[in-house]
């Protein structure tokens, strides 16, 4: 019990996101599909944080330090928040990737790629600012032994998190069944055939979009605190990008059926 509390108080925010993470999910979601989602996402964290430790895969090589052992929960060598802290990050990004996509008709793969990759913009921001963590309240927790081209952190560790983004939300997905298409608001289209699609994917993105914006926002907050206005410029611009980006393609939804958008809204 007192490294779970030990836990939280080490991790106030990350507890933070979690609450906000379940709220969001459970209106969106639902409990069920929310406890579940989590359970798809961790363990492919969990197991990819514990791989990348020991052989490099698929994050690149890193260490944890254990400065925290003792007064946080660890699952081997793995701080239990770090890993946990993925189920937020993938439903925030998988409530983007569904807003993006409105209107469109894409197979479950496209919808978990999408996820991943947002996900790892995430993480442009993210990871950076965690290698520096002992110029803020996180810590000096981990580091990479050989360091890497992108503020510290090596270029693999990117394709790691779009592959684990991918695989545990497209677990979710397969599991949930059919992954019918977002409709123009961020929600479903129920399909004939389809009865279920708006309950497997839900029809409430936008508080889960807000996550997304919430963690982003945290994360450059404290990247301008520490001075890493590089970082700062750098991942403020690819995410003004992504804004854009989201923006067009919501607005052009029949593109990619063929269809003018009123016949989309009709289908």
């Amino acid at each position: 019990m007192d490294l779970v509390t030990g836990t939280l108080a080490l991790r106030p925010y990350v507890f933070a996101f979690l609450v906000l993470f379940l709220v969001a999910g459970s209106a969106d979601l639902g409990w069920r599909r929310t406890l579940g989602f989590g359970a798809s996402v961790w363990p492919v964290a969990w197991l990819a944080e514990f791989s990348s430790t020991r052989v490099g895969l698929p994050f690149g090589l890193y260490h944890y330090t254990g400065i925290t052992r003792g007064r946080e929960l660890y699952i081997a060598n793995v701080p239990f928040m770090d890993s946990l802290s993925f189920t937020f990050l993938a439903y925030a990004s998988f409530c983007l990737a569904r807003a993006a996509l409105a209107g469109r008709r894409v197979p479950r793969w496209t919808q978990a790629l999408v996820t991943g990759v947002l996900m790892t913009a995430l993480d442009m921001v993210i990871d950076p600012l965690a290698v520096r963590g002992d110029r803020w309240f996180l810590g000096r927790i981990f580091y990479y032994p050989d360091g890497g081209a992108y503020f510290g952190v090596p270029l693999s560790n990117f394709a790691g998190w779009t592959i684990v983004g991918a695989v545990s939300v497209g677990i979710y997905l397969f599991v949930t069944g059919t992954a019918s298409p977002p409709s123009v608001e961020g929600g479903l289209t129920e399909e004939r055939g389809a009865p279920d699609a708006k309950a497997t994917l839900g029809g409430r993105v936008w508080p889960g979009v807000a996550l997304y914006y919430v963690v982003l926002g945290f994360n450059l907050a404290v990247t301008a605190w520490i001075g890493e206005w590089v970082l700062l410029a750098v991942g403020g611009v690819l995410h003004a990008v992504i804004v854009v980006t989201v923006r067009v393609t919501r607005q052009k939804p029949g593109k990619v059926l063929g269809l003018p958008r009123r016949g989309v809204q009709q289908v």
